[in-house]
Order: C-alpha cells, then structure tokens, then sequence
C-alpha cells in the first residue's frame, strides 16, 4: 500500500491466505515476526483486524480477533462479503 499507510484498517474483516501461500511466506520471510508453525493451522479463516502496527521501514503487522500471533499484510486478503 505505501510506507507506514495499510491496506486493511481496524474493524475491517480479511481473510488469511491459504495454506499453501502461508508456507511459501514462511519459507522466503527471514526478518522480524516470522510466522509461527500454530499460526499456519488458521489458513482460509475469516477474522476482524484488531490492530495494526508498523514495524520499522514500514512493514505493516496487523493482530486479528481471537487469533494468534501478528500477521503479515502478505498473509491476508479482503474478506468476500457475506
């Protein structure tokens, strides 16, 4: 989206990326909050972002409700609406 600017803001409802693509980030993301082996049992849930934080340079971390760990705003896609 831009530096220090997110694509999804508190409130909004996403979807976490499907195991596969979880994996695939996980294996290529070497820097700060990796995403924990727990974290890839969620693939393809629907959740509310809770909070969004930026981590140095910009990267955007986002927690969801009820869900745990930061999340990467690779690993999350917009929510089909119901």
């Amino acid at each position: 989206m831009g530096i220090y600017k997110e694509e999804f803001p508190a409130g909004f409802r996403v979807k976490i990326a499907d195991t596969e693509e979880l994996n695939d980030f996980a294996c290529w993301w070497k820097y700060h909050h990796p995403l924990k082996p727990e974290q890839l049992r969620f693939a393809g849930q629907v959740s509310v972002v809770e909070n969004v934080a930026f981590y140095h340079g910009g990267d955007v971390l986002y927690t969801l409700a009820d869900l745990p760990g930061y999340w990467h705003e690779q690993c999350l896609r917009a929510a089909p609406d119901v």
